[in-house]
């Protein structure tokens, strides 16, 4: 099996250099991975990459703007089906994938992996050892949150299950996949201390934990920041440790430690 990367030129703060694009092939056959947003010499170049080859699909990890919106012109332009697991801003899946689908190419079976958290329809998709992330696994960095307990469990739920390689929808390849997960689980719950000691000493809305846990962070980070932050006070608040009102707002649980 061969993996190549096409890097779709839209850089940023939130992308890293851009989203990555995967080309998985086999046999003649081939999967695109990620196609990223409508920029046309992306389109251009990934469609000059699959030359000679037999596309089976367009696979979509999830539906955020970098990742989703090319699916549709490219799987027209190929001819092919376009599969993701929801519909989205600027995505119409032509087939919803489901936890345990799969999609055949060249001796290979691209398999689905439901691992919601960073978004609600967050999917990897793992063939033999190797596992396309998305956004649920970054090279370099780590990732937003949207619901922590989901996100936890989703991490928890790719330990020791014989992965070689990550892929991940920004950043370098991953080569150490267990090790790098135990990282991601352990700054997340390292993380979750830091914001419940400062709700602890008075930190009240999501904005004064976002001050003083990422004070050493970049403030242009902050706002991304306070949707994980926000997320882990939900999880506080269901583990019973935070009282949580919504809005934005907490405070500390009366009577404990």
């Amino acid at each position: 099996m061969k993996v190549a990367l096409f890097l779709a030129p839209n850089p940023g703060l939130m992308t890293g250099p851009g989203t990555n694009t995967w080309v998985v092939s086999s046999e003649g056959e081939a999967i695109v991975v990620d196609p990223g947003p409508e920029i046309p010499q992306h389109l251009d170049a990934i469609e000059a990459a699959v030359d000679g080859l037999e596309v089976m699909a367009v696979v979509v990890t999830h539906t955020h703007p970098d990742h989703a919106p090319a699916a549709t012109p490219l799987g027209r332009r190929l001819g092919v089906p376009v599969i993701g697991p929801a519909a989205g801003p600027g995505f119409r899946p032509d087939r919803v994938i489901a936890d345990g689908d799969g999609v055949e190419f060249g001796g290979h079976r691209l398999v689905a992996l439901a691992t919601p958290g960073h978004t609600a329809d967050s999917t990897c998709y793992r063939v033999d050892d190797a596992l396309f992330t998305g956004d649920h696994i970054m090279g370099g960095s780590t990732v937003m949150v949207e619901d922590m307990t989901d996100y936890l469990r989703s991490l928890r739920a790719l330990q020791g299950i014989g992965l070689r390689v990550i892929y991940p929808g920004h950043g370098p390849i991953i080569a150490e996949p267990d090790g790098v997960v135990g990282e991601y689980l352990s700054h997340r719950l390292e993380r979750e201390a830091q914001i419940l000691a400062a709700v602890r000493s008075g930190a009240a809305t999501v904005g004064a934990v976002v001050e003083r846990v990422y004070a050493d962070v970049d403030p242009a980070l902050h706002l991304p920041a306070s949707v994980s932050v926000d997320a882990h006070l939900r999880k506080l608040a269901a583990d019973g440790l935070v009282a949580y009102r919504g809005g934005g707002w907490s405070g500390p649980v009366e009577g404990r430690p």
